[in-house]
């Protein structure tokens, strides 16, 4: 008995016609009939009466129907599970954010990749940008999400936004109304990034501070956006952090005024091991991709 042989019994059992059933196989009539045929010999058993009028089942024939199509249904489930852990041999994607480019949108990634993608594991890293690079370059993250400048000709990499800067500060503690304001900003405390953790946004305060006239005082440091956020909103300084922080720490004691005079920007990549596109990687990106236009909508 061949797969074949219960697939052209189930065919014949859905149309009860040898010709409709030949021709929604494929075949002519007469290797249909010589099928079923070896089909019945095998199993000792009569599946269909048949005249020149009409095909039935028999009741032997209505049970092996039912069961039968199941047995097809269960093993189809099966080579689609099969193929797909094939495509996936690795089990298991990396995935690797900075702290202050996490938001819903890779919550919702991660949703998305789980359920199209049901066997890999996915797993999600917070890691600071230089040590991103490093790591796809060896390949031991399969997609960086990481700020600009990126120079290494390891990694392929493209725009996912541009973000602006922002001032954010406790509305209780601080008082500015509007970006023309931050002058007042020589006598304050800042919370900000380790320099040797973030370069670039340590190199952007001092921009924006200098065209202010002063140089900031920063009091205190962190690796990590959530933490700068927290200690802002506890009234131990002020930041000036990326503008598309808001969205993910919208607290109605923290005022977000965006730094407009200054052409300052920062770039959020999306990077790959350079020649490895996966599958998976260009999932990924393409639904963040429409989730970036979405939110621009």
């Amino acid at each position: 008995m061949e797969l074949r042989h219960l697939k052209y019994f189930l065919k014949l059992a859905e149309e009860l016609s040898f010709v409709r059933a030949a021709d929604k196989l494929f075949i002519s009539q007469p290797p249909l009939s010589r099928q079923i045929k070896e089909l019945e010999t095998e199993l000792g058993a009569t599946l269909f009466e048949r005249n020149n009028k009409r095909v039935v089942l028999t009741e032997a024939g209505k049970y092996y129907q039912k069961e039968i199509q199941e047995l097809v249904q269960n093993l189809e489930r099966i080579n689609l599970t099969t193929k797909k852990i094939s495509e996936n041999q690795s089990g298991e994607f990396r995935i690797a954010y900075v702290s202050s480019t996490f938001s819903g949108d890779i919550s919702k990634l991660l949703q998305f990749l789980s359920e199209h993608y049901p066997y890999v594991n996915f797993r999600l890293y917070e890691v600071p940008t230089v040590k991103q690079i490093a790591a796809l370059e060896e390949g031991k993250i399969d997609l960086g999400i990481i700020r600009a400048p990126l120079h290494s000709p390891k990694i392929d990499s493209q725009l996912w936004f541009r973000d602006r800067f922002s001032l954010v500060f406790n509305r209780n503690h601080f008082s500015l109304s509007s970006e023309e304001d931050l002058e007042k900003l020589k006598e304050a405390t800042f919370v900000f990034f380790n320099k040797d953790y973030a370069p670039y946004f340590y190199d952007a305060l001092l921009q924006i501070c200098a065209n202010y006239g002063f140089s900031p005082k920063v009091v205190h440091e962190s690796n990590n956006i959530s933490t700068i956020i927290q200690l802002v909103k506890n009234g131990l300084g002020i930041s000036i952090v990326p503008t598309d922080i808001q969205k993910s720490h919208d607290y109605p004691e923290l005022e977000f005024v965006e730094i407009k005079k200054i052409p300052l920007s920062t770039d959020i990549l999306l990077a790959t091991p350079k020649g490895n596109p996966s599958g998976i990687s260009k999932a990924a990106i393409d639904f963040l991709m429409n989730q970036n236009l979405k939110n621009e909508a």
